[in-house]
């Protein structure tokens, strides 16, 4: 029987600092974050759900947390799932106005194809596939729910929809409290892809 796995990206940090906040643990969800979770728990409950796997990070099991609510499922905890390691982690990030703007940084972006700044690509990949398999398993007939984080799963999609995988990291179509789905035919292969936005109404404006 086919399903999907529904792979979200958290809600909202607070981050009033505009830390690129990358693996450090202790990022929680701002209040509008919070509401975002509210709205992926009631929109978790208009489809049959057999597994909720979610990153390590606060963020992500914050997110997580309403969706865990409303389906009675209990959160695993995926390690595969987690956010993608970056050297500059724990600084502001910004041409101008963050870290970029001292040349000793620069040496680090020589490499977009890897990245060159950090975890490359391929490894991306391979622990998104490897932890996306892993959830509609356990799901059984079933969909699946995982909940990573922005970074991996563009990737992810990309590498699905065999687009390649420099790009601008602003065109990236993974909003806050988004839903990539991977859906998987009757043998248990990929057979394509869709993406929703339940919580497109709390999205900040964009300036």
């Amino acid at each position: 029987m086919s399903n999907s796995v529904h792979v979200i990206r958290h809600g909202e940090v607070h981050n009033p600092e505009k830390i690129l906040y990358g693996r450090q643990p202790g990022w929680r969800l701002s209040d509008r974050g919070q509401e975002m979770a509210a709205v992926l728990g009631k929109w978790s409950t208009t489809i049959d759900v057999g597994a909720l796997h979610v990153s390590p990070l606060q963020r992500a099991q914050e997110t997580a947390a309403p969706i865990a609510a409303a389906t009675t499922l209990s959160i695993t905890t995926d390690e595969r799932l987690i956010e993608a390691a970056n050297i500059f982690e724990g600084k502001p990030f910004g041409i101008g106005d963050g870290v970029l703007r001292h040349p000793s940084a620069w040496r680090h972006l020589w490499n977009p194809w890897k990245p060159s700044w950090g975890e490359p690509y391929v490894e991306q990949i391979n622990r998104m596939l490897a932890a996306i398999f892993a959830a509609q398993k356990a799901a059984g007939t079933k969909d699946a729910i995982c909940v990573s984080h922005q970074l991996p799963i563009w990737i992810l999609r990309s590498a699905v929809e065999g687009r390649r995988l420099l790009h601008d990291p602003r065109k990236r179509e993974c909003t806050l409290a988004s839903v990539t789905s991977i859906h998987f035919d009757n043998n248990g292969e990929i057979e394509g892809t869709s993406y929703s936005e339940p919580a497109a109404h709390l999205l900040p404006e964009k300036k």
